[in-house]
Parts: C-alpha cells; sequence; structure tokens
C-alpha cells in the first residue's frame, strides 16, 4: 500500500476545493484545475484537509499515491504556480514572443514557431532564456519537452535547449590521425 498516499494534504489559505460525483476541483489566485477521481480512491474533504484512502472494496490499491500527487499538485499549481526556465545554447540562437506564439531560431534555415497552449505563460529574457509557468505541472512539462525536441542538448559541443542549471556530460570528439 502507498505510504505517501495516507499523508493527508492540508488546503492552502486562499484556495478553494470542491469534491462531488468523484470530480475534484481546486480554484486559486493562479487558476482553477479539476481531475476526475479514480473509483478505487475515497477522498474527504474536512476543516481544510483532504485525506485519501482505498475503497473499501478493493482494500489495496495503486492508484491511491498516484491520485494523492496529483492533488498535491493540484494545490501547488493553484496557489503558487510553476515555474521551469530553458536556456539557448548556440551562436545564433534566440527567441522572441508574441501574444500565444513562441518563435525561435536555432541554427536552421529557418525560424520555429511554436504556438503555446491555453494555460502556459512564456517570457523571453535576455534573448537565450526562456521562462515558463503554468498552473498545471504536467501541461508546463509536456511543452518544455515539446520545445526542446527542436534542438535537444547534444553532448559533444554542449549546443542545444537545456533546463536551467542542467549539466551535460560531455563527450570526447573524434580521436585525431596518429
Amino acid at each position: 500500500m502507498s505510504r505517501i498516499g495516507k499523508r493527508p494534504i492540508a488546503v492552502v489559505e486562499g484556495v478553494q476545493v470542491q469534491y462531488s460525483n468523484r470530480d475534484f476541483s481546486a480554484k486559486g489566485p493562479k487558476g482553477e484545475m479539476k481531475i476526475s477521481i479514480h473509483e478505487d480512491v475515497e477522498l474527504k474533504v474536512e476543516d481544510g484537509i483532504i485525506q485519501l484512502t482505498p475503497s473499501a472494496s478493493k482494500g489495496i490499491t495503486p492508484m491511491l499515491g498516484t491520485t494523492w500527487a496529483l492533488v498535491r499538485n493540484m494545490m501547488t499549481g493553484v496557489s503558487t504556480g510553476f515555474v521551469k526556465e530553458l536556456n539557448l545554447v548556440g551562436v545564433g540562437y534566440r527567441a522572441t514572443t508574441s501574444s500565444n506564439m513562441l518563435e525561435m531560431n536555432l541554427g536552421y534555415s529557418h525560424s520555429i514557431k511554436y504556438t503555446i497552449p491555453k494555460g502556459v505563460s512564456v517570457k523571453v529574457n535576455a534573448n537565450t532564456n526562456i521562462v515558463l509557468e503554468s498552473a498545471d505541472k504536467q501541461l508546463l512539462g509536456q511543452v518544455c519537452a515539446e520545445i526542446r525536441k527542436y534542438r535537444p542538448p547534444e553532448p559533444y559541443k554542449g549546443k542545444g535547449i537545456l533546463f536551467k542549471d542542467e549539466r551535460l556530460k560531455r563527450k570526447a570528439g573524434k580521436a585525431g590521425k596518429v
């Protein structure tokens, strides 16, 4: 049985939660999110505490820890939000933003235009630093993965799109003639 799933989750100040018909929703200063709770998990909201337990019919469920993590991420997302930073490393690599479009020059013959999905906000600092913010942790991670796919980090020269403070394990290049 999930040990983490047994832990209670405190409702953060300024966040309103509702649970009815297996639908859990949280509304806070950073946005509103909803999820459907799995049928093997029971959820109770009492006195600012959210408690998850396995349903009486199943006893032990693998969904308990997963549901706990999803609910906790919702609480964090609607109260403080999530932030990820990407750095463009390479000569001539730069990015600009306009409304919901991120335009990147990544060493190709053409610029890459990426449409930012609803729920994610983007800022570009110093042309090479992309700051992404969202209340939905999964959506934010998916957007970062899609952006990194255009120019993944490569281990020989260290160029590409990297997360802030990401360290690449560099490889040696070809050996010269002997």
